[in-house]
């Protein structure tokens, strides 16, 4: 067996977004080889994006109280998940930027099949960490919503030969009983994120929980809002709604369809893991999203900075900074 040679990291450029995968020509991304012909096509046109703010998603926890971070993150603020976060059993030190919890739903569900964790107990949680990172500095938590994409409902082999288990279990079907259909499906993980968005907010009323929209089409997530309205909850005035399950299907016209449909309804949405290619088509129509792009792609294409010793810039504030600046530049301006 051949084994191939380790690439040199690349020291990034200070060139301008150029591409909507967010991007320039001088970086070796695998969106070029991807879109073939078509990739001169992917010019974005930044000065017709709008987006109030991209989160940086970062299992790097640590960078919301250190010290000699404080001035490179200034003004920025951070994503930090569940999973990441409950692995230290020190108490937090107050937090020095603004920051949002990620409940870690997707790997809980394609892991387990199910959340594991009581609301009560997720409620005594968060109740902990916000108040020892200081409540002051929290925007918002994500509540312990259930995604509808159809690896995650019926299991099976995803991307890169990750193994999701599938939620039989969870939507109360026995060993040898048959699947359900996916619409039945669906309705179950929309009713179980409802329900468990109104018992948080019943269990900790001071954490600021935001509502989820879950679902595949756009009767789907139209549904889960009714499931909302029916339990007296008004989107339209909640100050962040999530909107889940759009992850692997961002860049598509169905996704923004159905983002233009809320939009038009007034919501302030969050879009859950909304890369540049999403941003490309509704920047405009949300308020925020995430991203751990930046990490993923110092990691996959050996970025570094120059005059930085570390194997490669996956968990560098400074090259976050870098990527998020070269995203959201002068041209991208807050939306109205």
């Amino acid at each position: 067996m051949t084994i191939a040679p380790e690439r040199p990291a690349l020291e990034a450029c200070d060139c301008e977004i150029q591409f909507l995968c967010g991007h320039c020509k001088h970086d070796r991304c695998a969106c070029m080889a991807a879109a073939g012909s078509e990739y001169e096509a992917m010019w974005a046109e930044t000065t017709a994006r709008q987006v109030a703010e991209l989160y940086f998603n970062t299992h790097c926890v640590n960078w919301l109280w250190d010290e000699k971070y404080r001035n490179i993150l200034l003004g920025y603020t951070l994503f930090v998940a569940i999973p990441r976060l409950i692995k230290r059993k020190s108490p937090f030190p107050k937090a020095l930027h603004p920051y949002c919890i990620d409940s870690g739903g997707f790997s809980e569900l394609q892991k387990f099949g199910m959340w594991r964790l009581p609301a009560v107990e997720y409620v005594a949680l968060i109740r902990r960490i916000v108040g020892q990172l200081g409540p002051e500095m929290c925007l918002w938590v994500a509540p312990q919503d259930c995604m509808c994409e159809d690896l995650v409902i019926y299991g099976g082999i995803g991307p890169r030969g990750i193994v999701f288990v599938g939620t039989r279990e969870m939507r109360g079907l026995k060993p040898g009983e048959p699947e359900q259909d996916r619409t039945t499906a669906v309705r179950i993980h929309q009713r179980l994120t409802v329900n468990n968005y109104l018992e948080l907010v019943a269990l900790a009323p001071e954490i600021p929980w935001i509502p989820v929209l879950q679902g595949q089409t756009l009767a789907d997530y139209e549904y889960c809002d009714q499931l909302y309205r029916e339990a007296g909850v008004d989107l339209a005035a909640a100050p962040v709604v999530g909107l889940g399950s759009v992850c692997r299907r961002q860049a598509t016209s169905e996704i923004e369809e159905i983002v233009s449909h809320f939009h038009a309804k007034g919501y302030r949405l969050h879009g859950f893991g909304v890369k540049t290619l999403g941003l490309g088509r509704y920047a405009g129509k949300i308020v925020s999203a995430d991203s751990l792009a930046w990490s993923e792609h110092a990691r996959r294409d050996n970025v570094r900075l120059p005059g930085h010793t570390h194997i490669n810039c996956a968990n560098c504030p400074e090259w976050a900074v870098r990527w998020h600046q070269r995203i959201v530049r002068r041209h991208l301006t807050p939306a109205a």
